[in-house]
């Protein structure tokens, strides 16, 4: 049997020191991602195993799935989006027996979390909400871990995914709107670095363009109810004469329906709201809000099922669905 490879030749063929590459194995959070790419590579040609990673896979009769949340845990318990997207999952994994970790990842716990995943702790992982230049989407594809995305990867990392058309369904919504007669549409866009809040707000764009209405400044929030109605309230004072706001998501919308509120603002017949998710609140907020609606438990249930599949085939997955969206009319526009 070949002798296991030192960590200094890792470090070496990694063209990095012997120091960073230690880094990069306890899961320091202070190394560039680009450093932790080469090392991870690195190890995948020298077969460098870590201690006491190796053949735990092999050592399992039952392979072990973790939804990876790139939040904090608050932010996973108080957004209905990721709850749905897990129910998915799990019930899915569920009819093959098969359990699934969640793991919520804050810049406090992504050192051993990543630590956790490249070292064998799982068999798959289904990575949600890893916004752009994420360590531990690089970490754990260069890893050689089988991944999976729930949403289109940032970064044009070469990973496998599955999305909902965001870009359509906020196109659709637009529409909406101008069929409707409204003349001002403004929007309050989700996080830049986050691939379906810059799909969303494409679709906006594509909508006005067919147009040639001109667009108002975007507002930006990041998809919590407390964003939404700061974005509005920017809004407001930048866009006094707008009549209806296409909004990245349902929080963030009923954010923004009660600083139109506060403002004096009639909904929908001063400015019509139309949101994106269908999540929850869409049906219980005053009024009942217009929105675009993903399938968001078929898209945990899709992406658990694919990966599972490479998990058990060996082989990278290269078909990527893409799920349709749907426009619900309610009140709000």
């Amino acid at each position: 049997m070949p002798d296991q490879p030192t960590l200094a030749e890792v470090a070496a063929a990694a063209g990095v020191s012997p120091a960073t590459a230690s880094r990069v194995l306890t899961g320091s959070v202070r190394v560039r991602t680009s450093a932790r790419v080469q090392v991870h590579a690195a190890m995948a040609r020298l077969g460098y195993t870590p201690r006491g990673g190796g053949d735990r896979r092999q050592r399992r009769t039952v392979p072990v799935i973790a939804a990876v949340v790139c939040e904090s845990t608050r932010r996973l318990f108080t957004d209905s989006f990721f709850a749905r997207l897990i129910t998915g999952a799990e019930e899915s994994l569920a009819r093959e027996s098969v359990p699934l970790l969640v793991l919520p990842t804050s810049p406090t716990t992504l050192a051993a979390t990543e630590r956790f995943l490249v070292s064998g702790g799982v068999d798959g992982v289904l990575l949600i909400s890893a916004h752009k230049q994420h360590p531990l989407a690089a970490a754990v594809s260069a890893a050689g871990v089988p991944v999976r995305c729930a949403g289109r990867p940032a970064d044009d990392l070469p990973l496998p995914f599955v999305d909902a058309d965001n870009r359509g369904g906020a196109r659709r919504a637009v529409e909406h709107l101008m069929r409707t007669g409204r003349r001002t549409i403004a929007t309050i866009a989700g996080p830049p670095d986050l691939s379906a809040a810059v799909d969303r707000l494409e679709g906006y764009r594509d909508g006005l363009e067919d147009s040639a209405m001109q667009a108002p400044p975007v507002a930006y929030g990041d998809f919590t109810q407390a964003s939404g109605s700061h974005a509005m309230g920017w809004l407001l004072h930048r866009v006094p004469n707008l009549d209806a706001v296409f909004v990245a998501s349902d929080l963030m919308a009923v954010g923004a329906i009660h600083t139109l509120r506060r403002a004096g603002r009639r909904v929908p017949e001063d400015v019509a709201v139309i949101g994106f998710d269908d999540a929850p609140a869409a049906r219980y907020v005053t009024p009942a809000l217009t929105t675009v609606r993903q399938p968001v438990e078929n898209l945990g249930a899709v992406a658990s099922e694919l990966l599972l599949g490479e998990v058990l085939d060996g082989r990278t997955g290269s078909h990527n669905p893409v799920l349709p969206t749907e426009l619900v009319i309610r009140q709000s526009a």
